[in-house]
């Protein structure tokens, strides 16, 4: 299933999901090969991110003008 591009933060919340549910089955993320459940959720959320062109220095900054 393709990932959602919007910038929401339900539709990263669903990305992640979708990435982790993914590992779960195949044992990969792209091509690396996470070997921990919580080593596969932080590259989810890069993905994640990444996928909605957000990142978490852009909303650090934003938040703090």
């Amino acid at each position: 299933m393709p990932l959602n591009h919007s910038n929401s933060k339900a539709a990263v919340s669903a990305n992640i999901k979708l990435i982790v549910d993914e590992w779960k089955q195949s044992g990969h993320i792209g091509t690396s090969h996470p070997r921990t459940k919580m080593q596969a959720v932080k590259q989810a959320v890069a993905v994640a991110l990444s996928t909605a062109d957000r990142s978490l220095k852009k909303k650090i900054t934003s938040s703090k003008k």
